[in-house]
């Protein structure tokens, strides 16, 4: 597992299996799948949150799969 911050509170996890999971504070709200497809939380959020989320997820904005809340945490592993 590597965990990298990209800006405050901003931080990315990248797993054994090949996802990446983006997290917003210490929640985590958008991934990568290991085949490539990104996805982000249906679950509404701060303002803040996002803009983060969607920063992160701009260059692939268009494709991007909307997935529920607790999708994330357990690809996060809690």
């Amino acid at each position: 597992m590597r965990l990298r911050q990209l800006a405050a509170n901003q931080t990315e996890v990248a797993l054994p299996c090949g996802a990446v999971v983006f997290f917003s504070y210490e929640t985590p709200v958008a991934a990568m799948l290991p085949s490539g497809q990104y996805i982000r939380t249906e679950q509404k959020f701060s303002v803040t949150t996002s803009k983060h989320i969607n920063k992160w997820l701009a260059p692939v904005a268009d494709s991007v799969r909307i997935v529920p809340q607790g999708d994330l945490h357990k690809l996060a592993g809690e």
